[in-house]
């Protein structure tokens, strides 16, 4: 009996659970060092900053360009750099915009009309100022004229060929000739395909319109989208938002998939 309880005694006692956890060392979170923190601070820095001095400087730089263009016109009475000690800028951007509502409004009436068609007529005699000037005055006409109703929607199509697909911006139903001859039923979109990561720039395609998905997203969100290389997704930051309002997921973690449902 003696025996026993020396045995028993010598045993090694078992560790409490509590104790044990405190002792072992789990895997956490690594902690960043003081050069990747100053990068991380920096990069977000830049990220906030650029886009609002680079906005400033071309603000800046167009009010200057304009004001060196119509100050010297402008008379000295109605010029308050005349009065003042320092330049006012934007001055002459906004004699600008006052002379052009001005010459919009007499060009409207019969007069105005009438002085543009001799004008007009004028430079058409000139060999090479006519080429120039209609061009000119065909672009500025499409833009202007088309800037209330081009590119509203955006969507989807499969390209450059199936099971892949693409961002289009929407421009207009199809109409005329192209829509007259294309061996196909039904009506027809015209739609713009931009490139990555310069949307101003891409290809006019004439596709039918069941074959054109619409999208949900604005045209600004998905120029972002373009932009970015798919980096920037439409809604995104909201959702996430939401999540972590709600104690969800936080952005980068994958919510547990469903029995049956794929995972993308």
């Amino acid at each position: 009996m003696n025996q026993d309880n020396e045995n028993t005694g010598n045993q090694e006692q078992p560790t409490p659970v509590g104790i044990q956890n405190l002792t072992v060392e789990e895997p956490g979170p690594r902690r960043l060092g003081a050069g990747t923190r100053l990068r991380n601070y920096f990069l977000t820095g830049l990220v906030v900053a650029a886009p609002v001095s680079i906005t400033i400087y071309i603000s800046w730089w167009f009010i200057a360009l304009i004001d060196g263009w119509v100050k010297p016109f402008v008379p000295e009475i109605y010029n308050p750099d005349h009065y003042l000690p320092f330049t006012v800028p934007g001055v002459g951007l906004l004699f600008a915009v006052a002379g052009l509502t001005i010459l919009g409004a007499l060009t409207a009436n019969l007069f105005g009309r009438t002085v543009v068609a001799y004008g007009e007529m004028m430079l058409h005699r000139m060999p090479i100022v006519r080429n120039v000037y209609s061009a000119l005055k065909q672009i500025f006409e499409t833009v202007l004229s088309q800037s209330q109703s081009s590119f509203q929607q955006a969507g989807l199509i499969e390209y450059p060929r199936k099971g892949i697909w693409s961002i289009v911006f929407i421009s207009t139903e199809t109409k005329g000739e192209i829509l007259d001859r294309a061996p196909i039923e039904g009506d027809m979109l015209s739609i713009f395909l931009p490139t990555t990561p310069n949307p101003t720039s891409g290809y006019l395609l004439f596709v039918p319109r069941k074959d054109v998905i619409i999208l949900d997203m604005t045209v600004e969100e998905a120029a972002k989208l373009v932009i970015s290389a798919g980096l920037v997704v439409p809604g995104q930051k909201a959702k996430d938002d939401k999540e972590m309002l709600r104690g969800g997921p936080r952005r980068g973690a994958a919510a547990p998939a469903k029995t049956g449902e794929k995972v993308h």
